[in-house]
This record gives structure tokens, sequence and C-alpha cells, in this order.
């Protein structure tokens, strides 16, 4: 893969960021109110003190805050709407597949054949009767591929896992693993762009979209942490 095309998964994995997690992490954070969290008061006050030192409004505002918008949220539009960034990289490597089950075809950079993948987000998005469905997807192309003497292997037939690391994989990828190739991660960026670098420039690349795009988080968080905490101060406790 050519350093451009490279610049291009880069550049379309910005916009992913741009179009669709940013403006649904803004709108998450917008929506959140005291009553959009189910609150258990023993936890809240030990945690408010273990941040803060101190169980204020303010610190209890800012334990039900930060776990939400810095995690749950994003994890969530993340895996939603992954299927947006897949698209785009099918359109960058020109691989967009016609075959059911198959997200993207591309010249394998490792041993220079054909893979046929289907992509998945990260190491836990599967669950145990997605093997079955993979399976199946993958069984028909290595039938179709003995009528029309494509001369598929089985190692071309790939799951391509988008972040993560191979030994965090859930044991349905792994089960998978035991018949076709599961790439995850690094591993995957590798065999599709032959740079061993990739994946990290591209993790990085979408840290940039918020200083490139002027989004100053930590105001817009202490902001609604501030709402909240007033929210709390008209009930009077947790």
């Amino acid at each position: 893969m050519t350093e451009q095309q490279k610049q291009a998964i880069i550049e379309s994995g910005k916009q992913y960021f741009r179009s669709i997690i940013i403006p649904n992490h803004l709108k998450n954070l917008n929506k959140l109110h005291l009553s959009s969290f189910d609150i258990n008061p023993f936890l809240i006050n030990y945690l408010a003190a273990f941040l803060c030192g101190n169980t204020q409004p303010t610190s209890l505002a800012k334990a039900l805050v930060y776990p939400r918008i810095l995690g749950t949220s994003l994890n969530t539009s993340f895996g939603q709407n992954v299927q947006v960034f897949i698209s785009q990289l099918q359109e960058v490597v020109g691989g967009a597949s016609g075959i059911d089950g198959i997200d993207i075809e591309f010249i394998d950079a490792i041993d220079g054949r054909r893979k046929y993948c289907q992509c998945k987000a990260g190491p836990k998005t599967i669950n145990k009767d997605d093997i079955t469905t993979i399976l199946s997807h993958f069984k028909y192309l290595m039938n179709k591929s003995r009528l029309d003497r494509m001369g598929l292997q089985f190692d071309d037939l790939v799951v391509g896992v988008l972040y993560g690391a191979k030994e965090n994989l859930s044991a349905f990828y792994k089960a998978i693993d035991t018949h076709y190739p599961v790439l995850c991660g690094s591993d995957f960026w590798m065999h599709l762009t032959g740079d061993k670098n990739f994946y990290h420039r591209l993790a990085k690349a979408f840290g940039e979209v918020v200083d490139e795009d002027g989004i100053d988080g930590s105001a817009l968080i202490l902001a609604k942490v501030e709402e909240i905490a007033e929210e709390i101060r008209q009930k009077g406790s947790l």
C-alpha cells in the first residue's frame, strides 16, 4: 500500500470522528442530567471521596459524569457506528466486496495473497451467535471457491478486528480463530498496509481531530459537571 493510500485511511478516519463520533459524544454530554444516572448512594459518595477527597456536590457530579462521558457512552457510539468507518475503509482500499458476509477484500502485505475479510470493531464485540454466522459465510465462500476454482486457502478468509490485542480476544473470537485467522489491532493493520506503525499512527490521528477542530472538551465537561452539581445542591444530597 502506498503512503498516499495510508494517508487516505487516516483522513477518512478523522472524517469518521468529525461526522459521527464527536457529534454523538457532544450530544450525549449535553443531554446528561441527574436523572440520567442510576445512582447507588453508597458507591457514589465513596467514589467522589476517592476521586476528589470529599463528597461535595461538584465532586459527586464529577464521579457521575467522568465515567459516563469518558467511557461508556463513547464506547457505545464507536461500536454502533463502526460500519461507517468500515465503509470509508472500503472506498480507500478499493476493496468493497460484493460477497455476502465479506466487508473488504485486500492484498495482504505479508503474503501477497488476496484476503476476504469481515471487519469487527474490537476484541469483545461479538457474541456466541456471531460464531455460527461468520463460519457459515466463510464456509459458503470456500465451497464457492472449489466450484469456481478460485484457489482459496483457509487463511485467505480472515476476521479483521480494528483495535485491541490478540491476547484480549474473547472466547468467541478464539473459537473462530481455530478455523480461520483473526487479525487483531496492529496485526490487522500491518497485514492491510504493510506498515507496522500504522495502527499507532491511526490511533494518534483520532486524537489530533480535537485540536484541529478547536474542541475544548475540558471546558464542556466541567460545565456539565457544574450543571449536575447544582441539581445535587437543589436535591440536598445523594
